[in-house]
């Protein structure tokens, strides 16, 4: 298996550079695109398990656009072969002091194009040195 191929790992990072400019925008049709449109894509949030994309529709439809600027920082892709990759990435937001964000995709090449089929998001205190 060979890991980061340079071409693979430059659509994943494109992919995932445009899920986050979507997220902080609240641009819900590309959210919502980004994501593999089956019952087996599973999204855990900040304070909700969705399973399945009628589930993760749901959510993003009825989220508040408030509140959705941050800063992303150690933003790791590792693409494993042409059609797998993970994207991880710490979020900062100004409405959280002393939190730091954690958020993991799994990307899966399909035919229409590279889709998240597993998501984590999670919040904990955010630990000086």
């Amino acid at each position: 298996m060979e890991i980061d191929l340079p071409d693979v790992k430059d659509e994943v990072v494109a992919a995932f550079a445009a899920y986050e400019r979507a997220l902080v925008t609240n641009d819900v049709a590309t959210l919502e695109a980004l994501f593999r449109d089956d019952p087996r894509t599973i999204r855990y949030g900040m304070g909700e398990n969705l399973y399945g994309m009628d589930a993760i529709r749901a959510f993003r439809r009825g989220r508040s656009p408030v509140g959705l600027a941050r800063r992303i920082d150690r933003t790791v892709v590792t693409t494993y072969g042409h059609d797998l990759a993970t994207a991880s990435t710490l979020f900062y937001r100004d409405t959280a002091p002393g939190k730091v964000g954690r958020q993991m995709q799994t990307w899966v090449r399909m035919s229409e194009g590279w889709r998240i089929v597993a998501a984590h998001v999670s919040l904990i205190d955010e630990v000086t040195a």
